[in-house]
């Protein structure tokens, strides 16, 4: 039995547009919620959610039934953290910080077995080949990760280029939070000067053979997005979510 069809990757390769949703509550019966709402995409932020690796873990086993495709943000792009989250199960890992070739280079290394890569042959005893059950996991497991580096400061967008060119990337997520700070706008993405930059680079991306992805919880940004090419796109954050929705009830009902 081989590795199981990556349907975030699957969905890239065919040209199709995606519609996801990032989440950072961190608790499995929300994710589960999250996974009914009919999102293409949904996301594990490991990187500023309060998850560990067997929050992780129970955040996959939580949407394992849903039919939207799961990514996990791993917290650093270290070889040793993104082995443990592909073992868990994760075929889709967005690497946060990611601002040089050389770097970029070592992520994919770090995704694929040997003689490629440096990924560790511990499949047989994860989660990721069912302990054992899917035998063949590691012939094809390579042809199913999917790997999306994050853009998002100014050393990274002086190397964009570089990056673009790497073999064996599959996206590239822009992250306009970090990117504006680096940039002297903090809180501020809309910023014209950001939205420009921010647009422009969509396009940067979408014209390589790369995926060209974002966060943009704002209507206006969201349909930016998808004009300047835009292919996976997180429309909103499970937090704010609840939190919006709460708000605005309490405020509707006070006394």
């Amino acid at each position: 039995m081989p590795a199981p069809v990556n349907p975030f990757k699957a969905a890239l390769q065919q040209g199709r547009t995606i519609t996801g949703c990032w989440l950072s509550l961190g608790a499995p019966v929300t994710a589960e919620i999250m996974g009914t709402a009919g999102f293409d995409w949904l996301l594990v932020d490991g990187e500023h959610a309060p998850y560990d690796i067997a929050g992780m873990r129970t955040q996959l086993m939580a949407l394992e039934a849903s039919n939207s495709a799961v990514a996990v943000r791993v917290p650093t792009g270290e070889t040793w953290i993104l082995k443990q989250v592909l073992d868990i199960g994760a075929q889709t890992v967005l690497v946060p910080m990611v601002e040089s070739a050389d770097q970029a280079r070592q992520l994919v290394r770090a995704c694929r077995y040997p003689p490629n890569g440096d990924r560790g042959v511990g499949y047989s005893l994860a989660r990721v080949s069912q302990y054992g059950i899917v035998g063949d996991y590691g012939e094809d497991a390579d042809d199913q990760i999917c790997l999306l580096v994050q853009v998002e400061n100014r050393k990274g967008m002086e190397a964009l280029d570089e990056i673009l060119e790497v073999d064996g990337i599959d996206g590239v997520f822009i992250g306009p939070a970090d990117l504006s700070a680096d940039y002297g706008h903090m809180g501020n993405i809309m910023h014209p000067d950001m939205q420009e930059m921010i647009m422009t680079t969509l396009k940067r991306v979408a014209a390589s053979d790369k995926a060209a992805g974002i966060l943009a919880t704002r209507d206006d940004m969201i349909e930016a997005s998808f004009e300047a090419g835009a292919q996976f796109v997180a429309v909103g954050i499970d937090i704010g979510l609840l939190a919006s929705t709460a708000r605005g009830l309490a405020a509707k009902w006070r006394r």
